[in-house]
């Protein structure tokens, strides 16, 4: 048996023979990060040096966007590094440390979004004891179970990871995936296979809980709602629908193609859906909440205005 101490890295095997236009998608990658980091920032910053927003629902608001930058690290740096180069490699800790960030980011965003559908259930359904419910110590409560949550769940799979003997070190993937770094073991994965399926379970359907409750209420107070009543909730709840089911679609993708074989989606396909969740959902957001909803896009307006004159 091979002691993984032997491997101290990972080879990455996904990158494609570029050539000179890897220089064109080390540029194109390098924008699509700056773009990512101002529009998330900007939002951040409005929404922290406005006291009118100062919102549950700003608030969550602000803690999503912290969690796309937070992923974006876990990503967009190490891309930037592999691309102009014609070997891709990684270190052993590097690897587990970019698992342990990206699974984390993924928990957080479900979480996030089911604690942002609970806020418009109660905004909407429960107008008025909406203030009662959500104070600012509630608020912060929940923001901070959301992240200790997700940070605490998968040290149990980072400590999962540390115990196993590998024996091999190449894996076909752009990135480090928790799923192809335990296929790679000759140890035993019973422990490691039944915790990452419960863990699935619990990052996806357990805040999907919260989710179907709320919007079932919502759809039945919009059913036999006023006109207005039904306006307020498809304007404050479409980015959230539609930045749920972007989100969705993207970690389906690539559960799907962990676990089943994707060999006849073209290659290409295969690359550029993998880093979708990772890379459109952070672009996503802001772009969807700054132009859906009023308040964020006036206050972003009004500061570029003050900052001109």
């Amino acid at each position: 048996m091979v002691n993984s101490s032997q491997f101290p890295y990972f080879i990455l095997t996904a990158y494609l023979d570029m050539g000179y236009l890897k220089y064109l998608y080390f540029v194109i990658v390098l924008i699509l990060y700056i773009v990512i980091v101002f529009a998330n920032a900007l939002l951040i910053v409005t929404i922290c040096m406005n006291r009118s927003l100062h919102e549950p629902m700003y608030v969550f608001l602000c803690s999503l966007l912290v969690n796309q930058l937070y992923g974006s690290v876990g990503l967009f740096p190490f891309l930037l590094l592999q691309i102009p180069f014609d070997t891709h490699t990684i270190s052993r800790s590097m690897c587990f440390l970019q698992i342990y960030c990206l699974y984390t980011y993924v928990s957080v965003e479900f979480c996030n979004l089911a604690v942002m559908s609970y806020d418009r259930y109660l905004a909407i359904c429960c107008p008025l004891h909406y203030k009662a419910r959500l104070t600012s110590n509630k608020v912060a409560l929940l923001i901070a179970l959301i992240w200790l949550y997700s940070l605490i769940k998968f040290l149990v799979t980072l400590c999962l990871n540390l115990r196993l003997t590998l024996c091999g070190n190449v894996t076909d993937r752009l990135y480090c995936n928790n799923y192809y770094v335990v296929k790679l073991a000759c140890s035993v994965t019973t422990v490691n296979n039944i915790y990452g399926l419960f863990g699935t379970f619990l990052t996806i359907f357990v805040p999907l809980i919260p989710i179907l409750f709320s919007y079932t209420k919502i759809l039945r107070v919009c059913i036999v709602g006023s006109k207005e009543t039904r306006q307020k909730a498809v304007s404050t709840c479409s980015p959230h629908i539609a930045s749920l089911i972007n989100f969705s679609f993207g970690c389906c993708f690539e559960i799907f193609q962990s676990r089943f074989n994707m060999t006849g989606v073209p290659r290409i396909i295969r690359i550029v859906l993998s880093l979708y969740f990772l890379t459109i959902q952070p672009i996503f957001n802001p772009i969807i909440y700054g132009l859906r909803l009023s308040k964020i896009r006036r206050m972003c307006r009004n500061q570029f205005c003050c900052q001109k004159l």
